[in-house]
Parts: C-alpha cells; sequence; structure tokens
C-alpha cells in the first residue's frame, strides 16, 4: 500500500540547513545568480501603480499573458489556443500537481525516471498517486532504458513526468528516444506531462526537440514551462501549461481549487519576458554556459575522485564520486560522522546513504551546501549536485572547498 505522506524536498533541507551556517555558500537550491530584468519589474510595477494588479485574474490567467504564450510557442512550432487551451499557473510545479490531480485518480501510477527532480515525487503523493521510478542509462549519458520502462508500465499507469532538458543531469533526450516514448504511452493509454523549464539553456548550438511540436500527440500531453529559471523569476511563482483543450477543462477546475490564479503581478511581469526580454535569455544562456566550461575544467583536476558527465543544458552538475572517493570516506569519515550531533537526527535512509553523509560533512566542515544526488533517485546515490547558476565567484570557492576537503580529510 501507498504511503502518501509527503516531505520537504532535500534541496529545501540543504538550503535551511546552510542558512543557519554563517559564511556558508550554497550550489544547492537551482536560483539564478541574475536579476529579474528591469522591463520585468518596471511592468509589474506598473500593473500595481495602475490598480491592473489588484484583483483576480481569470483562472486560467490574463488575457494578455495567454495571447502572448500563443504567439510565442507558434514561433518554436508548438500551436495552442490561447483562449481554451493555455493555462497560467503558480510556477510549473503546480502546473504539474493540478495536471495529476486533474487527469489521475487515487492509487494511479505515475512514471519518473531515475534520476529526476525531487518535487515531482511529492507532487504525485499529494495527488495520492503512486511513483514508479524508472531508470536512466547511467553509463550511456543517462539515455531512456527502453527495456526497463516497459518493465514498469501497468494497467494502473497513468502518466509519465518528462524533464526535457533534464534535472539533475543536463542531459537534452533525442528525437529518436522521445519518439519511442511516444508509441509508448500511446499504446499503453497514459499520458506525458512535458516539463520544459530549461528549454531556454541548450548549449554547444544544439537543438531541443519538444513533443509540444507533435501535433497528432496534443491529446496525451501536457506541456508545462515557469518563468523562473529563463527569466530570473524564481520568487515570481508564475508559469504555464499548454494542452488540447479536452484536458485543459479538467485540469482548470484543479488549478482554481488550488490557487484560483497566478499571482496577477507576477502575470504582467511574465508578459514584459514575453515581449521585452529575449536579449536577456539570450545573455543568461551564454554566461551560463562559460560557467558550464568552468566547472567542468575545475573537475577535470580532480579526476582521481569524480567522474562526471559533461552537461548540454540547464545549469547543474552531476558529478559521481570514484571508487577511490568511496573507500577513503568510508575508512576515515564515516566515525567521525556518525559522532557528529546531526547524525542522530537523520531518518534511516538518509543515515545509510553515502550522498546524504558525504553532503553533510561538507557543509559541516567545508560550509559549502550541496545537493545529494540519492535526492534525484537511487541511481543518483554516490553523486552531488552543484548548481553554476549561482555567482562565478561562489562556483570557484565551492570547487576550492571541496579540494580542501580531500586534501584534509581523504588525501
Amino acid at each position: 500500500m501507498t504511503n502518501f505522506k509527503v516531505k520537504i524536498s532535500p534541496i529545501k533541507e540543504m538550503e535551511i540547513r546552510c542558512s543557519r551556517i554563517q559564511g556558508a555558500i550554497s550550489l544547492a537550491q537551482g536560483v539564478p545568480d541574475f536579476d529579474t530584468p528591469l522591463c520585468i519589474k518596471n511592468k509589474a510595477i506598473q500593473a500595481i501603480t495602475e490598480g491592473k494588479a489588484t484583483c483576480y485574474s481569470l483562472s486560467p490567467g490574463l488575457v494578455e499573458l495567454r495571447e502572448a504564450i500563443e504567439y510565442n510557442l507558434s514561433k518554436k512550432g508548438i500551436f495552442y489556443d490561447f483562449e481554451n487551451e493555455i493555462i497560467v499557473t503558480a510556477g510549473s510545479i503546480e502546473a504539474i500537481t493540478a495536471s495529476l490531480l486533474a487527469l489521475c485518480s487515487e492509487g494511479d501510477e505515475v512514471l519518473i525516471s531515475d534520476p529526476a527532480y525531487t518535487s515531482y515525487q511529492e507532487a504525485i503523493l499529494l495527488a495520492r498517486e503512486k511513483p514508479v521510478f524508472f531508470p536512466l542509462k547511467a553509463d550511456d549519458n543517462w539515455r531512456f532504458d527502453f527495456d526497463e520502462l516497459k518493465k514498469r508500465i501497468t494497467n494502473r499507469t497513468r502518466a509519465l513526468i518528462l524533464c526535457n532538458p533534464n534535472n539533475p543531469t543536463g542531459v537534452i533526450f533525442s528525437r529518436t528516444d522521445l519518439m519511442k516514448l511516444v508509441e509508448l504511452a500511446e499504446y499503453h493509454d497514459f499520458y506525458i506531462l512535458s516539463d520544459e523549464v530549461y528549454r531556454d539553456f541548450v548549449y554547444d548550438g544544439k537543438e531541443l526537440f519538444s513533443l509540444g511540436q507533435l501535433s497528432a500527440f496534443r491529446k496525451r500531453l501536457v506541456f508545462i514551462f515557469s518563468f523562473s529559471k529563463a527569466y530570473a523569476m524564481t520568487g515570481w511563482r508564475v508559469g504555464y501549461l499548454a494542452t488540447d483543450e479536452s484536458l485543459a477543462k479538467k485540469i482548470i477546475a484543479s488549478h482554481d481549487a488550488m490557487v484560483t490564479c497566478a499571482p496577477v503581478a507576477s502575470q504582467w511581469g511574465a508578459l514584459a519576458a514575453l515581449e521585452m526580454a529575449q536579449n536577456d535569455i539570450n545573455y543568461f544562456r551564454d554566461s551560463y554556459e562559460k560557467r558550464r566550461d568552468t566547472i567542468c575544467s575545475l573537475f577535470e583536476t580532480l579526476k582521481d575522485w569524480f567522474s562526471f558527465v559533461r552537461p548540454d543544458s540547464a545549469y547543474y552538475f552531476f558529478p559521481k564520486i570514484t571508487k577511490n572517493f568511496e573507500k577513503t570516506f568510508v575508512e576515515k569519515r564515516m566515525k567521525i560522522i556518525k559522532s557528529q550531533p546531526y547524525y542522530a537526527e537523520l531518518r534511516a535512509d538518509q543515515q545509510q546513504s553515502i550522498s546524504w553523509l558525504l553532503a553533510l560533512d561538507l557543509l559541516d566542515t567545508q560550509k559549502l551546501a550541496l545537493v545529494p544526488g540519492i535526492a534525484f533517485g537511487s541511481q543518483g546515490e554516490k553523486h552531488l549536485r552543484l548548481c553554476f547558476g549561482r555567482r562565478e565567484s561562489d562556483i570557484e570557492q565551492g570547487v576550492i572547498r571541496i579540494k580542501r576537503y580531500i586534501e584534509n580529510f581523504l588525501g
């Protein structure tokens, strides 16, 4: 029987722990270093000053914003009607939760990749559904393992949550693999919730294929986007979903029940983002690509201790500790960690996880907050996630602190 109890995200848990330590650096939560572009702030201020943000908007969102979303998507070959098929949400996770509540029933099964963003599981549990993890191929650039995926599809499977580009791996899924996924969804009759929050941050001239471009698949797809990352608006809590009218009619009821409407001042800001902030996105993307190069170069000097896949997108780095690191860590640090006051307060699963204990030891001894890889699924064990969307100086200092940890405690 499924336990529907939800827990706070391990990402937020690490941020809370970090906030209590003076001088600590966080590369944990995916918060962009950049300020929200001025055009967005000015639009929201204008809306507030003119009384346009005082009242609720319609539950689907401001008409002006939905029209802009329709136009913006059409330029990418994705076509949805602003009146009946686009819903402005309080970020992408609200879009996902509303969709799960509307399209699935209690006890239904929802597929998630292993690894995947931590809050997907909690959204599924909140909707009183069962998360079912399928492994990605860790030794093949985190591609889909379709044999393992097929084994996990049952007559209770109702949906699959896709994160493309992927968090935490930074991998882009190929068109070929996505088309195989579509075939499975059609054959087994389940929905795909495609979270494309990082679609604007793709590097090395690569291109992202979106399932939203498949008009024939629209009745099984919910396309989801958030303004949080692309426009440096994590605190504004605004995003949207686009789906066939037949699904949107169901989802709007869940959305309305949870939040009534997305924050109206934020919606006006989002409108400005779509109309005026493309140059900002380009600047952010170029900056993150340089930071990706920096963090990869820095970890190249730590090959005896870490292995990694170079991320194609997003702003996360997901290195894995080597066998030598693990062996030395267990021999030299485990007894000391178990004697620390925080150890007794950990859950049993945290006490048994090397990635959790390593992340906490780095925070305790080096004042550096990272996310334990197991937070993203069992295949994330022995990994750490670092956000290179943070300040360059923090990224460089973070790696310095990792090197110092190795030299002082493992070398």
